[in-house]
Order: structure tokens, then sequence, then C-alpha cells
């Protein structure tokens, strides 16, 4: 795969100063044309072997074309807080909104890389990292980032030449380490585990370009050539043209509604629809009052014991909820907060995103917010919003947010392998139930702003939701993060089942058993 990066090519002084200018005009014509449409999210990953170059390379780019729109961003080992959170928590933080930049510096390839040469991880695990990072990589692209993965490459003995000419120089003498030197001992694992990686996460979408690294004209003009064509291409296919893949909220024209039953010929007729998961749920459960006060205070008391022994063992959970409007989600999460410390937890009450999320990847922002060790996010709607509200409303194309099952399963498969206790409660209520409520919000002084014309108009969609919730739950209820589904038309029935569900999960979290939590109960009483 290498022989190719190990031809000796080098560029004259003279030849260099005479394509360079040209080259940085170009560049920032087309970064300011990036910038201004505001269309494209350019990801640039720098990786290969140490002394490759990748840095020099990256502070030439910033010197050429203009470092305000361009985010540089190099990884060493996790800090305490990134520690945290799921290991792409980090990327998924610092990527670039559309209209720049993003240069990543042993970034996601790196420690799987560094882990199988020294033997850290398996074949089988190292197989599984690069799984992940093509997942990662692929729902950028199909979200319409344009990836360039540059691999800078040098031979084993061109490395040890630039290792050794950076030791002698005194002003790069301490870039060069003992480990630099391990790694160059290390060089034929380092090559055969390389090519493993481009080989696996090498896709027309998110292709590795291969740079002989030796002379540093020859690597600088090749990458920055390499950008200058992206760039070009994403110009010319943008444009006049929206930001791929970004969700319009402007009001659209809902499309005519079909039957739910077709006539036959013969008389008969047929169901077009299938039933949903939901109209199978037993709508009329419900609680007496004195039932629901003795059993809520219980499970309250239980649910503060188990969430600081949680917070003591460093345990993080996202509880998040879905539903039909006037559901009573808040309603629920209010008797979950009343049993928690106000420090220890955080409501994310999700609605239409801002424009600095929409210039990102619909998960950015979930991303960026997930609870460290020991803390609790709770979601009041969630990243189910791109296959319910956008799914419904054409906010999203439909091969967005059919591709969108398989982008948050991979994500909440993140969450759940760092640790992180993930609960999905959907509250469902009749469509009966739903105008009961609305009649009486409006009717009442203090809930009547909670109704708007929105709910009203989503109501209209009922049956559209309802189909799109059956598919969720279909493609997104997994042995890992299964749906809870709530039966929500007796308020106090759904409010003691979520707590149920949660002290449950609790327990076994925690590992305790359902007696001891009984017993801590009484004893703190």
């Amino acid at each position: 795969m290498f022989e190719a990066a190990e031809l000796g090519r080098a560029i004259g002084k003279k030849a260099y100063k005479k394509r360079v200018p040209r080259l940085r005009e170009e560049l920032l014509y087309l970064q300011d044309e990036i910038r201004r449409s505001g269309n494209a999210q350019i990801v640039l990953l720098f990786a290969g072997v140490d002394g490759g170059g990748k840095g020099d390379t990256v502070n030439r780019l910033n010197e050429w074309m203009d470092p305000r729109w361009m985010m540089t961003n190099a990884y060493g080992p996790r800090d305490e807080v990134e520690r945290q959170r799921p290991e792409f928590w980090r990327y998924w933080r610092d990527l670039p909104p559309r209209g720049r930049i993003g240069m990543f510096l042993s970034a996601w390839y790196s420690q799987p890389i560094l882990d199988h040469v020294y033997t850290r991880s398996s074949s089988e695990a190292f197989d599984a990292q690069l799984e992940r990072i093509l997942s990662f990589e692929t729902a950028l692209a199909d979200d319409g980032a344009a990836i360039v993965k540059f691999w800078m490459h040098l031979s084993h003995e061109a490395q040890e030449r630039r290792l050794r000419n950076l030791e002698q120089d005194p002003l790069t003498h301490a870039r060069v380490t003992e480990r630099d030197w391990e790694n160059w001992r290390r060089y034929d694992l380092f090559i055969s585990t390389s090519e493993r990686a481009i080989s696996r996460t090498h896709t027309g979408k998110t292709p590795w370009v291969i740079v002989e690294g030796e002379d540093a004209h020859y690597r600088s003009l090749t990458v920055a050539e390499t950008i200058r064509e992206t760039l070009e291409r994403l110009v010319r296919s943008n444009a006049g043209a929206p930001a791929p893949n970004v969700v319009s909220f402007e009001k659209r024209k809902t499309p005519k509604k079909k039957s739910a039953i077709k006539q036959k010929k013969d008389g008969t007729v047929e169901m077009t629809q299938h039933v949903s998961v939901l109209s199978q749920l037993d709508m009329s459960k419900s609680l007496s009052k004195k039932i629901y006060r003795d059993r809520l205070r219980n499970l309250q008391a239980q649910l503060h014991l188990l969430h600081l022994k949680a917070r003591h063992k460093g345990i993080a959970s996202m509880l998040l909820f879905e539903g039909p409007d006037a559901a009573g989600k808040g309603g629920v999460i209010r008797r979950i907060n009343a049993a928690l410390q106000a420090r220890n937890y955080r409501v994310h009450g999700v609605s239409k995103p801002t424009d600095e999320e929409i210039a990102q990847h619909y998960l950015w922002r979930f991303w960026r917010n997930l609870p460290r060790d020991g803390h609790i996010s709770i979601y009041d709607r969630s990243w189910y919003g791109r296959v319910l509200v956008e799914r419904v409303e054409g906010f999203a194309d439909e091969d967005d947010w059919r591709r969108a099952y398989g982008e948050i399963n991979d994500f909440e498969n993140q969450l759940i392998s760092h640790g992180i206790i993930l609960m999905k409660f959907w509250v469902h209520i009749t469509k009966d139930e739903q105008l009961r409520r609305f009649e009486l919000r409006k009717r009442t002084p203090h809930k009547r702003w909670k109704l708007t014309d929105e709910d009203w108009r989503n109501r209209a969609k009922w049956d559209d939701y309802e189909s799109a919730a059956h598919d969720m739950v279909q493609y997104t209820s997994t042995g890992q993060a299964p749906w809870t589904l709530i039966e929500g038309n007796d308020k106090r029935y759904a409010r003691i089942k979520v707590l149920e569900a949660l002290c449950e999960r609790w327990t076994r979290a925690v590992g305790a058993t359902a007696t001891q939590v009984v017993r801590m109960t009484k004893q703190a009483k």
C-alpha cells in the first residue's frame, strides 16, 4: 500500500515558490466562498508515521489560509473530563460548523493503532474500533460533511533521518521522545496495522490520501492542492443550493393523507395501515389516589437513596421522554426531580434547534451535553425528533430519517458501552384524552400558555405520528436500550410506572437487591 509513497519525490525551491502564490490565492477564494454559503462542513484528518510532517503541514495551512475560519484540534490522552464521557465525545464536541474547516491531529485513529501495535488490544477489538470509526465518519459524510484523511508516510530509513534531524536542531530537539524511537523500532508493526486501518475505512465519501512526507515542499503542495480540489468540488456542487441535509423549519404544505381503509371490488374492506404497537396498550389502567400517594412516597424515597448511591459509584444516567403533546411528560419529570438533589441532574427541554445547532449534525447538540460521571441528564423530547416531528412534518428527507435509526442505535450503544444508564420512556395517551386535556388547558389560566397552535396542528396528524412512533419502537428498541411504553391516560398510573422502572434499573446498577433498597428506605425514614 505504501510503496507509492516511498519514491523520493521532491519539489525544488524555485518551482515551489512559483506555485505557492497562485495556490494560496485559490485556497483563500474558495475558503471564503464556503464560509459565505455555509453549505459545507469540512473535516481534514492528519495521521501517519512519527516525523511525517503532520504538525508542520497544519501550521502551513493556517499560514496560507484564513485561520479565523479554521479550527485546529490536537489530542493526547483523555483528561478527567473526557474520561467521564464516551470516547467520541471530544471529537463530536470539536466538529466545525458548516462553512468552516476543522483540522484534526492525533485523533480517532491514533489510540486504536497504538493499542494494537503494543498488544493492548486484540485483533477483534481493533476491528471493532475501526467499525466504530467508520460509523462515525459515515454519519458525518451522509449528513453532508466533506471528509479528507491524509496519511503522512515515511519509509523506515526516511523516518530515522527525520527523527535524527529533529533531535540535532535545538529548536525541535524536545519534539523527539523515547516513545518516538520505540515506535520507530516497531515500524513494521505500525505499517501492517495502519494498512489494515486504511483498507477498512477508505470509502468514496471518506477517502484516505497517502502523502510522501520526506520533502516538505512536495508534502505541503500535495496536501494543499488536494484541499483545493475538495473545496472546488463543494463550491461547484453547492452553488445556489441549500446546505446538504440541513433541516428546514419553514412551514410546508401537508401532503394529503391516505385513507386507512380500502374498499375492495367485492364490497369488503381491508386496512391499509398496520396496527401500531401503541394501539395495543391497555389505556384503561389507573390507580386510586390513596394507592398513588403511598406508592409515590415510597418510590421517591427509594429513588433518592439509589441516585446518591449511583453518584457515589460514578454512574451517569440519561432519561428521555417522548410522547404526544399533553401526555404528561413534564409531570413525570417533576416527580422524578422531587426525589433527586438538584446539583446532580439537569433537565433539557428539546425544541427547534438554534442556528448554531442547525450548522452541525443533528446529534451534535446531544453529544456535547452528555452527563459526567455520577450525574443525570433528563430529556423532555430528544434526538428522536429526527424520526418523529422531522419525519412527519417533512423537515427531513426520507433518506435522512430512515438512516437515522442506525445512527441513533450506534449513538446509544456508545453511551451504554461507556457505562451510562440509558432509559427511554414513551408516555402515551389516546386521542380523546388529548382533546380533553387540551380543552382543560384552554380553561385553566396557569396552563393556557402551554397550549399552542402547533399543538392543534400536530393533533391533526395523529395517525402519522403514531405510525412514526411505531417504526421508532420497532427499529430502536434494542436489548441494550429498550423502550418502556407507559399507559398515560391516568397520570397517577403513568408516574408510578416510570418511578418503578427507574428504581428497578438503578437497583441493578448499584449492585443492590430490591429487599436491600426497601430496608435502606425504612432505615432512612
